[in-house]
């Protein structure tokens, strides 16, 4: 079998964490290599992601490494084990690698906090704010193109809906100001995200213009992704440009504390038990009640 030359991101994160516990064991490649009865070059390719590695092999790295979690050590057999074939591989054909990516990510998440701040979190778009969204952006785009991209979106969201994955969403008054999509289309999208707040485990925040806080380490919108264990956890940054997918520990402490900032000055969750004709307190449902009435 060759090997592998366009790994996914879970193949280069299991690659990562292999390498990660090497290297805090202070075991150099040769020594760590025959500890499994493998090669130098084999285990070099294991952690760079161009080949797998058989649960055996990789357990004995692991005992070799000293790592005694064995939730750590079951999650990582687990990434080696997966076959990364899901539904979004019925859309490989439209989109790219960082997408499927996100959908793989997202169906073996436990929960996830998301901030944004010029649209609404795509785990909570409706399918017309999402055919809006594309159409504006892509004026061109074929129709039954247009249809797939608005399908994968909604398939992406049954983790939600299903109540698979815990949903924290910090969303910036802005992303409810910006016309980006019709009116009549805003009015249902946040009459959605409402209705999504009833969710047991959703819970939404408006970030408000005249929010007092301090700056927040990163700006831009991101997505934090808690894995089967702490080690596992992954931030998505939306980028245009090289890998949105971040791993290493100390900067995934500074995305969540800068969440947990964001979350502090954001105001009080939507609840979802008050009807959005009915809010009278000064947290998200009211300004959320406020925005619509101004639209």
């Amino acid at each position: 079998m060759g090997l592998r030359t366009n790994p996914t991101q879970r193949q280069r994160r299991l690659g990562i964490e292999l390498r990660r516990l090497r290297t805090e064991a202070g075991l150099p490649v040769g020594t760590a290599a025959a500890c499994a009865d493998l090669g130098p070059a084999h285990l070099g390719h294991i952690e760079a992601a161009r080949t797998a590695i058989p649960e055996v092999k990789l357990r004995a790295l692991a005992t070799a490494y000293g790592c005694s979690s064995d939730p750590l050590v079951d999650a990582l057999v687990a990434m080696s084990q997966s076959t990364g074939k899901g539904w979004w591989t019925e859309f490989k054909d439209i989109q790219g690698p960082h997408a499927l990516d996100l959908a793989e990510l997202e169906s073996s998440a436990v929960a996830c906090r998301s901030f944004q701040w010029l649209y609404m979190p795509g785990l909570l778009q409706t399918p017309e704010y999402v055919r809006a969204l594309l159409e504006a952006g892509e004026p061109d785009v074929d129709g039954a193109l247009l249809d797939k991209y608005v399908d994968f979106r909604l398939r992406r969201q049954q983790v939600v809906t299903q109540g698979t994955l815990r949903f924290h969403a910090v969303i910036h008054e802005s992303a409810l100001r910006m016309q980006f999509v019709p009116v009549d289309v805003m009015r249902r999208q946040i009459q959605h995200l409402v209705g999504m707040a009833r969710l047991p485990h959703v819970r939404i925040q408006i970030l408000p213009f005249k929010a007092s806080m301090k700056v927040p380490m990163f700006s831009t919108p991101f997505i934090l992704f808690e894995g089967a264990v702490p080690d596992l956890d992954t931030a998505y940054v939306e980028q245009p440009v090289s890998s949105p997918f971040v791993s290493d520990q100390e900067h995934l402490a500074r995305f969540s504390e800068s969440f947990e900032r964001l979350s502090a000055a954001a105001l009080p969750p939507i609840d979802g038990r008050v009807e959005l004709e009915f809010s009278t307190e000064r947290d998200s449902l009211g300004l959320i009640q406020h925005l619509m009435y101004s639209l």
